[in-house]
């Protein structure tokens, strides 16, 4: 038995979700926050037999895609008097993170 932590975007988040109950898995969602940019994402808990990890994998992969955003980068120390005209950079975000882990002991009650 396996658990997966699936760290997704907000907006993949309910259709991962609906695909996972779609297939026959048991999922829950957890509201997070990543530290990079500080936003919100959901963190998925999907617990698994060991065979079926890779169709849990295959599920989140059609679900979650990546996006580009723009942020502008925080201004460097700056002395009295200086002028800071940031640039927007281009960030990739999305897709999903997913830690698999054994489970020692699964009960259902």
């Amino acid at each position: 038995m396996k658990m997966l932590f699936c760290i997704v975007q907000n907006e993949d988040a309910g259709g991962l979700v609906t695909a996972l109950t779609k297939e026959g898995y048991r999922s829950t969602r957890y509201q997070s926050h990543g530290g990079f940019l500080r936003q919100g994402n959901a963190t998925i808990l999907v617990g698994a037999p060991d065979e079926k990890v890779g169709d849990v994998i295959a599920v989140v992969r059609r679900s979650c895609r990546t996006r580009t955003q723009y942020i502008n980068p925080l201004p460097p120390m700056m002395e009295p008097g200086e002028f800071y005209m940031p640039n927007p950079v281009d960030v990739q975000l999305g897709g999903a993170t997913i830690f698999v882990l054994d489970v020692a002991h699964f009960e259902q009650v």
